[in-house]
């Protein structure tokens, strides 16, 4: 099939570069080869995105506020090899997902991947699927911002007033204050925000290291080796080995998250290089921070279950064993507090930017209303009221059970988890054949498959854990709801698509249909129009096909990509 013979204008948004030095009209370029008009502006640096995501991760703040579920789980050897395990886990598996991110930068990630290697007749639902767990994962997770700031201040006037109790009802007011505080600053702050993810980056590692110094110095007896590395605890009723493995989850959630960059990709320059890496980074960053931050924790600890059982939440537990000084711990508890907002309001960014990407490919009811960038703000108001919203809704159920709102936490690290999945296990099956060979970011050999398989097994087993109730035996008020949330939210999924979404999402456009389809466009029509869009025929050349009697090849004169994808 050829093209026109025409050449593009070099200046035309068409063009697609992998060059370095392309500069941002070939990351523009790059983004229309894959079906979409750039319209968010590339104003992240390599550093803010990093902050970006290392605020999402925020692994030594989330591993320190959630000690009094994984210490009965295993005990003190279960938290620390527990996130070395996950840790090493997750590098795997963010190294697998950096393959897709090097092939197709595109804020919509997961599904929009797993539209590229898929069978073509599989591509609307697969991507369908996997495109609203992560959209649902993501919502879901950014109500752990909230809730763990309220917690947290919460036991800071438990620490402050030990005669007061803070009600539920109180504790919903602080975890709307910090959901209310994160939209506002993403709706009206988008020029500021990699100032702001910088600065998350920034404060974040100041506070570790100055309250890691101030309780080693303040602690007047550490606790021995082998109960930081050594000492098991089962206060589960669970087999000892399930016990440890269930410890070994909460270095899963600190470490979930780390997708952010590929549905932030869209807003930085050279996205098939850095992306990969940063994410990449990002966990390993959040893997180390949080052992080192654990084990001093674990040193200056007192009685471990004193730890578990404080009013006042561990964290706190154990900078007043430390100091024995309720302002100090009041002033060290305002780092992860801080942590805390940055975290919150980079889980809403994130949420926001999936919302829209997914809703860009029809993938959404009312897909139009969440797909606009408002012209003013710079910003989708829209996906980020998409995600505002139910997020307070969900913080009503602190009126009504606290059970309720934990199983929707680990909902949320459940689909996050299985959306991670989803591309890796499509392209093990298919013999890690249809990612394209000029990929930026490539896992040689043996080590691809490593990965991948290492990824999916920790994916798999995660998924399994987060099911499983923390204590035998089951009761009503120990019960894991998590699975009936997931399975509400794939009934929800399953609705949609049969009603709504069934031949209206035919999935996101993708390279491998460029390269199979290509259609020529004059670059003065498109330039004329604003750019590519989806329904807009694209210019495509080095695209070689065999004719129909088989006995040649021909080139045609413009190229979009140039990739070598097997179907």
């Amino acid at each position: 099939m050829s093209a026109s013979s025409s050449s593009p204008s070099p200046s035309s948004p068409l063009l697609k570069t992998t060059n370095s030095d392309s500069g941002r009209d070939g990351d523009g370029a790059q983004l229309l080869a894959l079906g979409h008009k750039p319209e968010l502006k590339r104003n992240h640096t390599k550093l803010s995105m990093l902050g970006l995501a290392f605020a999402i991760l925020n692994s030594w703040t989330a591993l320190s506020a959630t000690l009094s579920i994984a210490l009965p789980s295993g005990g003190p050897s279960a938290v620390l090899w527990g996130l070395a395990i996950s840790g090493l886990c997750n590098i795997c598996l963010s190294a697998s997902l950096a393959e897709f991110l090097s092939a197709w930068p595109t804020a919509g990630g997961q599904y929009h991947w797993v539209a590229e290697i898929s069978p073509e007749e599989w591509v609307p639902l697969l991507s369908w699927i996997c495109g609203w767990i992560n959209c649902t994962g993501w919502v879901l997770l950014v109500a752990t911002g909230g809730s763990l700031g309220g917690q947290v201040i919460g036991g800071l006037v438990g620490l402050m007033h030990p005669d007061y109790e803070v009600s539920n009802l109180e504790t919903f007011w602080m975890y709307s204050a910090f959901t209310i505080a994160s939209f506002l600053i993403n709706a009206f702050g988008n020029r500021v925000l990699p100032l702001f993810t910088k600065s998350a980056f920034l404060w974040s590692i100041s506070g570790l290291a100055i309250i890691s110094a101030t309780l080693l110095i303040a602690t007047s007896e550490y606790q021995p080796a082998g109960f930081v590395f050594k000492k098991f605890v089962n206060e589960t009723g669970w087999p000892d080995g399930v016990a440890w493995l269930m410890g070994f989850l909460q270095g899963a959630l600190a470490l979930t998250g780390y997708d952010a960059v590929a549905h932030m990709i869209e807003e930085i320059p050279n996205p098939t290089k850095e992306g990969p890496i940063l994410m990449v980074y990002a966990v390993m960053i959040g893997m180390a921070t949080g052992f080192a931050f654990l084990t001093v924790l674990l040193f200056c600890m007192g009685d471990i279950q004193d730890v578990i059982s404080a009013t006042e939440g561990p964290l706190l537990s154990i900078f007043y064993h430390a100091t024995r000084n309720k302002a100090l711990s009041a002033c060290l508890t305002i780092f992860p507090l801080g942590c805390l907002l940055f975290a919150s309001t980079t889980l809403m960014t994130t949420s926001s930017r999936i919302l829209y990407a997914f809703a860009r490919d029809n993938g959404l009811p009312f897909s139009a209303i969440f797909a606009t960038i408002h012209p003013t703000l710079q910003v989708p108001l829209n996906s980020l009221l998409l995600t505002t919203i139910p997020v307070l809704v969900l913080g009503s159920l602190y009126l009504i059970s606290t059970t309720a709102l934990n199983a929707i936490f680990s909902t949320a690290v459940i689909s996050l988890t299985l959306s991670y999945g989803f591309p890796v296990l499509i392209n093990v099956l298919t013999g890690r054949r249809r990612l394209p060979d000029d990929r930026d970011f490539k896992l040689p050999g043996i080590m691809g498959w490593v990965c991948n398989l290492v990824g999916l097994g920790f994916a798999c087993g995660c998924t399994v854990l987060f099911i499983l109730p923390p204590q035998l035996p089951v009761t009503r008020e120990n019960m894991n709801y998590s699975f009936l949330v997931f399975l509400i939210i794939v009934g929800i999924s399953t609705l949609a698509y049969n009603f709504g979404g069934k031949g209206v999402f035919t999935g996101p456009v993708t390279e491998s249909h460029h390269r199979h389809h290509p259609v020529a466009q004059g670059a003065a029509e498109a330039d004329a129009e604003g750019g590519w869009r989806p329904g807009m025929a694209i210019l495509a050349y080095d695209v070689e096909e065999e004719d129909e009697e088989g006995e040649g090849e021909e080139e045609s004169a413009v190229t979009v990509c140039r990739r070598d994808v097997r179907r």
